[in-house]
């Protein structure tokens, strides 16, 4: 049964992946105008550019591209494109290819004239991928800030408000430099909500953030007084007026720019969940904006499975009901928890929630058989080749015969050698798109 568990477990998977392929996400939202009367600068950037990129040139005529388009995305994730230059750029952290890049992008929407059209097609890792700090403040200033953030468990939101105002691109710096042309983004959503104005830092639509939220997120997660000081220094001169905010919803440029959502986190959970129905499993979404530290929502999770489950497996069944009566359970969930970085291991948010799920299963008598999958649709969790990890009931026994202490290696952030002691890694290669992270519980009697 555990084997069949975890095949039905990739398979959900997979289904949610699926639902957010970009080639067909923007074959079915992309709609050329024959009003149009200027020309079309194709841009695209995010793990999923290639993909966007490559369907908008099949529907757009070479005649009608104001030169090559531009597509950047991580290195995994390049692929050659008729009509497009694509660039491979670092992610999670900048890069000088991904400086240039942006410089690159920033030139040619800079050139656009009143009757043509930026078309711009955004994923998720969009914000690592062009890095294009403001004067004064250097590409490894900004990697440097990045770091910090991203150590100290910011959540994407926070982590954003800061690129936001350290970036000339992003919080509607491209929607300012592309005017007074018109700009269509379609956006493939890798956050909590959909909140446009976050999704690769918001490089077309309004920003409501400031200067001050800037600060404020520094101060609050103890780190202001580490980050560089031409960072510190540019964030107070904003806060005082002495730098222009980025563009609020009122901005005249905004007249001119329009968008679409074409993917979401949320509509890959439901794919998620028809296709666990389509297997035979009773479904209940536990949340559709899991975030917090990946430990603990782990273990909030293995919590609530092993106290409220056990009604909820029964469902309609008679109380007396056989146990062969009973349908599996999947509980599904989408969204993108944080790591703290306490120790020197090596994993991703998804790897330390499999594996402190494990624990905490244990550790609150989860019982029957189950499997928990945690992955990022993306198909990479943090710096490794796994896109997560993949455990159940004989996950700890494993991984104590071959010599490893799974609580140990968690307070490490090594998850990725614990589970890969166990064979419990969820490794799919690059695949191409991003839209956060799906965790699937499966339980049988």
């Amino acid at each position: 049964m555990t084997t069949l568990l975890k095949q039905h477990a990739q398979s959900i998977f997979q289904a949610g992946v699926e639902a957010a392929d970009p080639y067909q996400a923007v074959k079915h939202c992309l709609k050329i105008e024959e009003s149009l009367t200027g020309k079309i600068h194709l841009i695209a950037f995010g793990k999923a550019a290639c993909a966007m990129a490559n369907a908008a040139q099949a529907m757009i005529t070479a005649a009608d591209l104001a030169g090559m388009g531009i597509a950047v995305t991580n290195y995994e994730n390049v692929t050659a494109i008729a009509n497009v230059e694509v660039i491979g750029a670092g992610h999670p952290l900048p890069d000088a290819a991904g400086f240039h890049a942006a410089q690159k992008i920033a030139q040619r929407v800079s050139q656009a004239q009143a009757d043509d059209l930026v078309l711009v097609l955004i994923s998720g890792g969009g914000s690592a991928l062009l890095p294009y700090p403001v004067d004064g403040v250097s590409l490894e200033e900004k990697i440097a800030t990045t770091d910090l953030l991203l150590a100290c468990g910011a959540t994407i939101n926070e982590i954003n408000c800061v690129r936001k105002h350290l970036s000339q691109l992003k919080g509607g710096g491209l929607a300012k430099l592309a005017a007074p042309a018109r700009v269509h983004a379609l956006i493939l959503s890798d956050v909590l909500g959909d909140d446009l104005s976050t999704i690769a830092s918001g490089t077309t639509v309004a920003d409501n953030s400031t200067y001050s939220d800037a600060i404020n997120v520094l101060k609050n997660k103890n780190v202001w007084s580490n980050a560089p000081e031409s960072v510190r220094q540019h964030l107070q001169q904003g806060a005082q007026g002495l730098i222009a905010e980025t563009p609020k919803a009122n901005h005249p440029i905004f007249t001119h720019t329009s968008y679409l959502l074409c993917a979401s986190n949320t509509v890959s959970v439901k794919a998620a969940q028809l296709a666990a129905e389509q297997l035979g499993y009773q479904t209940l979404i536990y949340s559709e904006q899991l975030c917090g530290i990946a430990k603990d929502e782990a273990e909030k999770l293995a919590i609530y499975a092993a106290h409220i489950v056990p009604t909820l497996q029964r469902g309609n069944a008679a109380v007396d009901a056989p146990a062969s009566s009973i349908k599996p359970l999947a509980l599904l969930a989408g969204g993108e928890t944080t790591v703290q970085l306490k120790g020197n291991g090596k994993g991703g948010r998804n790897q330390e929630f499999a594996l402190a799920f494990a624990l905490a299963a244990e550790k609150h008598g989860l019982t029957g058989q189950w499997t928990l999958l945690s992955g990022g649709t993306d198909g990479r969790d943090g710096p490794t080749d796994a896109a997560g990890g993949m455990v159940d009931a004989n996950s700890l026994p494993t991984m104590i015969s071959a010599g490893i202490n799974p609580s140990a290696y968690l307070d490490n952030n090594d998850a990725y050698h614990a589970l890969n002691s166990a064979n419990d890694l969820l490794i799919t290669g690059a695949t191409g798109t991003n839209v956060a992270d799906l965790q699937i519980l499966l339980l049988s009697h």
